[in-house]
């Protein structure tokens, strides 16, 4: 029997969402149908995860934009898709999009998927930047077969782009393994590690500290409801490199003993399962993971309206949605969170009933079967 060689192609193995679903991927396809590969630069708190053998390494490929390292990266991804021959490369986020789809095309592979996890442009963004990217985005477009996306919202904005073909698009949610929410309650233990007495008001937000997470506004938020609240605390778990001014606003006198940062974690669901309100800041986003998972835990979230965020966050139902920027409005929604035990418990409830069918990541993989296998069409 033929197996069916899909190489997914990564920037790096960072924690994050599209990271942790492209692993699960490449682990969890049908053995009997396909032989997975995954390329990726070096680093990263998830390349301890990478499985032996079927990993292979760049050393050219960075996230941040090196033409001279860039060019390099291609000819090493080109050499790489020429060694191994797949029959489908599917690209994940945004440099790897680009440089894996344009290697793909010039290595006459049958097949090209990319996933948008969200976009590498952004409103945040100068004019002409922003142009750039979009254009870039259109062009790598012509030489996919298929365009997955994670959220409604970032197929809508692709379509009003023009971004690629519409009757190439699929929706294919970021998954997680919904039968591991909520995780079993460690409360007292995980407070404890933390230092956060067991009956305080708990806030937590995760994500990577970077501009897209927006890490500035969650602390400017937290010391606004901390000042209404001196029982409450917050938490945004997450590492990488913070801003020197993101430092100074979570070093603020109102924050002191109040802001835990742990860093990254392994046990964000044991976490989660400790606290009772979930927050987020993101300036722009695909679908959060994180939220996904708050939502399965039963937590109230309150988020700004970025992207994604809208698809399964129902205002006043299982959180709220919040202006991105607004941090008094984001303070304003927590301290009512903090405050009214009645809400809280009405939004928890409604985070609990949340329809999340769509985002096992069983069904993320089997989706991703179906299309390799629409797409080939039996030719291999």
């Amino acid at each position: 029997m033929a197996f069916t060689r899909v190489l997914h192609v990564i920037t790096r193995l960072d924690l994050g969402g599209a990271q942790a679903n492209t692993l699960y991927t490449v682990k969890h396809l049908d053995k009997e149908r396909f032989s997975p590969f995954l390329t990726c630069g070096l680093g990263g708190e998830l390349q301890k995860d990478a499985p032996d053998g079927i990993t292979l390494p760049l050393r050219h490929l960075v996230r941040e934009i090196r033409p001279l390292e860039d060019l390099r990266a291609f000819f090493e991804l080109r050499r790489t898709i020429k060694r191994l021959k797949p029959d489908i490369v599917h690209t994940h986020s945004s440099k790897a999009g680009v440089l894996g789809r344009l290697a793909a095309f010039f290595s006459d592979v049958p097949a090209v998927v990319h996933t948008f996890h969200g976009f590498g442009f952004n409103d945040r963004q100068p004019a002409p930047v922003r142009l750039f990217y979009v254009l870039l985005e259109k062009f790598c477009a012509r030489l996919s077969d298929a365009l997955l996306f994670v959220s409604s919202a970032n197929m809508a904005e692709a379509e009003a782009r023009g971004i690629g073909d519409k009757a190439r698009y699929a929706l294919v949610r970021s998954g997680i393994k919904l039968s591991e929410y909520p995780a079993p309650d460690r409360r007292i233990e995980l407070r404890t590690e933390l230092g956060i007495p067991y009956g305080a008001p708990m806030v937590v937000s995760i994500g990577n500290l970077k501009p897209q997470k927006n890490p500035g506004d969650f602390f400017i938020a937290a010391r606004l409801a901390a000042e209404r609240h001196p029982d409450a605390v917050f938490v945004f778990v997450g590492g990488g490199e913070m801003s020197a001014a993101d430092w100074r606003l979570a070093e603020h006198p109102s924050l002191k003993n109040r802001l835990f940062l742990p860093g990254w974690r392994r046990d964000s669901a044991e976490i989660l399962a400790a606290a009772d309100i979930f927050a987020m800041t993101s300036l722009w986003e695909g679908l959060p993971r994180s939220l996904v998972e708050a939502l399965a835990t039963g937590l109230p979230a309150v988020c700004y309206d970025a992207d994604g965020v809208r698809d399964i966050l129902r205002d006043g139902v299982n959180g709220f949605l919040v202006r991105r920027g607004d941090t008094t409005a984001m303070s304003d929604r927590l301290s009512r969170l903090i405050q009214d035990r009645e809400l809280r418990r009405r939004l928890s409830d409604g985070a609990r009933a949340t329809d999340l069918s769509e985002f096992d990541i069983d069904a993320m993989v089997r989706a991703q079967e179906r299309l390799y296998t629409a797409l080939l069409g039996g030719k291999q």
